[in-house]
């Protein structure tokens, strides 16, 4: 067999509902890929609360090592909260994870899927988030956090916002654009954060320059939060920096119809991350209800990043192939009870094998 045959995939299934959406993804992406005679081929690291049980730690040195030498990544949510109290100090491990492998594109589509009820069942765009700095403290300082307490009366927090990782995370966001409907949007805040974001939108145009066939325009946060309620089919790639993608694209995941359907990669240059934007929801953990979709596409989008990494269609066809089977199981009336649907987690990974 070839190696380019082969997908080698690293896997941290991880806590809450990890373990039920997590081999839902995995299996279809099996399928999918197999189509295209393509072998998946996990490697399952340790990671999380059974990690800490068995390692001594939710992410082990062991597991941060194995993952330097892999390109493609499925991650399970994390939850951290409910750790040991001596392992919930410091960043998270989505955190820790993000830092090391310089992941620092965060792309998160927003789309309804027919059949779901959705609060804008015309929205069809991608964010793009830089993912390595920005307003977040945890990721913006070699030492320490940015967040800190002077006093204890006083909190303070560094934000920030370098023009190297802005035009960089621009550069992916226009890329992007042209393979979309050519349209992106610079989301900021400069009328009040003049220095930090402005710095981000004037080097986001900077790099629009680089591409004359995509049509740039701006709008400040807190108005593209209200634009995107009143008109989301408008937009096509929101470039943004940490915190505000954050927010919006969980605003915008709640319009297509839940956060539940919410997929997200990290990627660098070299290494992408599937991991869906929403928690571990340990509130319905082992219940069987938990819904795979983000998750599944999550590992599509991460096959789309590694398609045009090795110029290989295949990968691409094979995550259209996965949303293609997600959308006709919802339209056959089988559904969560996250998105108005009674089926279990099981019957819906059901319906998908017979679909895809």
């Amino acid at each position: 067999m070839r190696t380019d045959d082969v997908l080698n995939c690293a896997v941290l299934v991880g806590d809450g509902i990890g373990p039920e959406v997590v081999p839902v993804a995995l299996d279809t992406a099996e399928r999918a890929l197999a189509a295209q005679g393509i072998t998946l081929a996990p490697e399952y690291l340790p990671f999380g609360r059974d990690a800490i049980d068995s390692h001594g730690g939710a992410l082990p040195e062991s597991t941060l090592a194995a993952l330097d030498g892999h390109e493609f990544m499925v991650v399970g949510p994390h939850d951290s909260a409910s750790y040991p109290g001596e392992h919930r100090g410091g960043p998270a491990p989505g955190a820790v994870l993000r830092k090391r492998l310089g992941l620092y594109a965060n792309l998160r589509p927003a789309q309804a899927i027919p059949g779901i009820p959705a609060t804008a069942p015309d929205i069809d765009l991608l964010i793009v988030r830089e993912n390595s700095e920005g307003l977040y403290a945890d990721r913006n300082m070699a030492v320490g956090s940015g967040e800190f307490m002077p006093t204890p009366d006083v909190a303070l927090a560094v934000g920030l916002i370098t023009r190297e990782a802005s035009e960089r995370i621009a550069e992916r966001a226009f890329e992007a654009a042209r393979a979309r409907r050519g349209h992106v949007t610079v989301v900021h805040k400069a009328n009040v954060l003049k220095l930090t974001t402005g710095l981000f939108r004037d080097a986001c145009y900077q790099v629009a320059r680089r591409f004359p066939d995509v049509t740039v325009d701006q709008q400040h946060v807190d108005a593209m939060a209200a634009l995107l309620v009143r008109r989301p089919a408008d937009f096509d790639v929101l470039v943004t920096e940490n915190l505000f993608g954050d927010i919006l694209s969980d605003l915008a995941a709640e319009l297509a119809g839940s956060l539940g359907l919410a997929s997200s990669i990290n990627a660098s240059d070299a290494q992408v991350m599937a991991q869906a934007a929403h928690g571990a929801a340990p509130d319905i953990a082992g219940r069987n209800v938990a819904d795979p979709i983000a998750m599944i596409g999550s590992v599509a989008s991460a096959l789309d990043w590694y398609a045009a990494a090795h110029r290989d269609r295949r990968f691409a066809v094979a995550g259209a192939s996965m949303r293609a089977a997600t959308s006709a199981t919802v339209r056959a009336g089988v559904a969560t009870p996250d998105v108005g649907g009674t089926a279990s987690t099981a019957e819906f990974h059901e319906r998908l094998r017979e679909v895809l």
